[in-house]
């Protein structure tokens, strides 16, 4: 039984319409990136409040913090980020989520990612060592212009810091828009590390986002693997379908719902359970 989660504040700012709609699409977990505008990290202990509360009133539970944990350039000062990954701890264990998304830091345009290898991986075990013995995971996600963009550097990333305690977001769509054909060119040998999936496609030639199963993110493939292994886990939908930037996105409730219908299209089309 595979379970189905969201990034809801592609829905709405508003957090207590998010659950109204997730509820009406029988979603029972949310990826938290936002509400009422604002970052999960920068929310008062008061606000997380008043979410755990609508969560609770609806029966929503959280498959992960969508932090932006990661998401500085390779050479902003890292000390005041490694406060914000203590911050998304707390938040992880006030919601009773395993995973915290996590990236691998943008890199100046042009230069050669091997430049900063050293540097991103200091960082990225110091975010990995800093969780401890708390039960939480650092799902890393294949974000465009990171270090850990292609599949290659994903692996890199990951076995080279060497922790059980940071694992792999699969973003099909992400990879499409860094030239990889995801299942073909980066499954197999990212798959031992993959416990988290976003669901998201896109075209190769345009960059385009597009609902799962209408472009080159050989979605199909990936399930069908997936499936094949014995894969039990979230999959997250985050359309995109209206914007999208380096920080989040926007579908709108329709389109958020479109992109739903199009992944459980495929989900069924398949034989797939899922919940």
């Amino acid at each position: 039984m595979w379970t189905l989660s969201g990034f809801a504040d592609e829905i709405d700012k508003d957090f207590e319409t998010q659950c109204q709609v997730l509820g009406k699409l029988g979603v029972k977990y949310v990826e938290f990136r936002s509400a009422w505008g604002v970052n999960v990290l920068d929310l008062t202990d008061e606000q997380l409040g008043e979410v755990k509360a609508l969560l609770d009133r609806h029966g929503i539970q959280v498959s992960a913090v969508g932090s932006p944990i990661g998401k500085i350039k390779i050479t902003d000062p890292f000390e005041p980020h490694l406060e914000r990954m203590r911050r998304a701890l707390d938040v992880a264990e006030r919601l009773r989520t395993p995973y915290i998304r996590v990236f691998s830091f943008f890199l100046p345009a042009g230069d050669d990612p091997a430049k900063y290898r050293d540097e991103v991986l200091r960082r990225m075990a110091a975010l990995a060592n800093e969780v401890g013995d708390r039960p939480v995971v650092l799902a890393h996600e294949n974000e465009k212009e990171i270090y850990g963009d292609i599949p290659s550097r994903c692996l890199d990333l990951i076995e080279s810091v060497g922790s059980d305690k940071l694992r792999m977001t699969w973003d099909a769509a992400n990879f499409v828009q860094c030239g990889v054909r995801p299942h073909s060119e980066g499954f197999d040998q990212l798959r031992p590390y993959l416990e988290y999936v976003q669901i998201k496609d896109a075209i190769l030639a345009t960059g385009e986002v597009v609902p799962a199963g209408e472009g080159d993110g050989e979605m199909i493939d990936t399930l069908r693997a997936l499936r094949a292994d014995g894969f039990d886990g979230f999959f997250s939908l985050e359309p995109h379908l209206q914007s999208a930037g380096k920080f989040g996105g926007y579908s709108g409730a329709d389109q958020f719902e479109r992109a739903h219908k199009a992944f459980t299209g495929l989900l069924t089309q398949e034989g797939i359970e899922f919940a």
